[in-house]
């Protein structure tokens, strides 16, 4: 995804002024990340209060822009029911969006080296794309979370992961979505679907391959949802009285 978009920007003569194609116009926004280094725990407690006095173990900022979010999904239940089928868990979109509200740590782990992030949105788009983070590589193989993401299809306000700083520069921060990408089957051998809203008529339609069928909003919510696109609502102008 983050190779299309950019691909797509080159292609528009695009640089990184924010205005420079109509990709950035669309999806750019900005976030602050916060990141600390843990000190290995191996350590013995006087070792680790010397390290994190270091400059090395201070917390660094640093703003970056973003084309889309990526959420994580909570690892999905490693036992069975009582009648030994797969429990396939729920998931609210706002908990998965909290990770942006700039108080919410996250532990990234590399080779040798452990970090804790923070990551707080200061510019949000006029088009949103959230990635659903379904699939994890290991050494032998690809694994897919079925986690299924409750999520509103109008009027999601994502201000509520703002600062009041930040939400105070938005006119706007409520989005109505407008594409769902879902991917169904096992992560070697499965198909994808969209589901689309047509802005003319404001019914909602299912595209596979050649077939387009309608489709009731409340459908969308119970897929398996792994890219989405959020449109900002316009405020509307009061209607004078006559």
């Amino acid at each position: 995804l983050s190779w299309f978009l950019n691909a797509l920007h080159i292609a528009l003569n695009g640089n990184k002024s924010p205005e420079s194609s109509v990709i950035y116009r669309t999806f750019l926004g900005a976030m602050r990340i916060r990141t600390r280094k843990i000190p290995p725990v191996e350590l013995e407690e006087r070792q680790r209060s010397e390290l994190l006095l270091t400059q090395e173990y201070q917390e660094s900022v640093a703003d970056s822009p973003f084309l889309y979010l990526t959420c994580d999904l909570p690892p999905p239940p490693l036992f069975k029911d009582e009648i030994m089928e797969n429990i396939i868990p729920q998931v609210n979109l706002f908990t998965l969006l909290t990770k942006f509200n700039g108080e919410t740590e996250k532990e990234y782990k590399t080779y040798k080296e452990n970090f804790l992030k923070k990551f707080e949105i200061t510019r949000l788009p006029p088009f949103l794309i959230l990635y659903i983070k379904r699939f994890t590589k290991n050494t032998f193989f690809v694994e897919k979370n079925p986690t299924i993401v409750n999520f509103p299809v109008k009027s999601i306000d994502f201000g509520d992961f703002l600062t009041p700083e930040v939400k105070a520069l938005h006119k706007s921060t409520v989005y109505d979505l407008v594409a769902n990408v879902v991917h169904d089957g096992e992560p070697d051998k499965g198909t994808y679907r969209v589901h689309l809203l047509h802005k003319g008529n404001g019914k909602w339609y299912e595209m596979q391959d050649l077939h387009v069928t309608d489709i009731l909003p409340q459908m969308i919510t119970l897929t398996e949802a792994y890219i989405q696109i959020y449109e900002l609502k316009k405020e509307e102008t009061p209607k004078s009285a006559s």
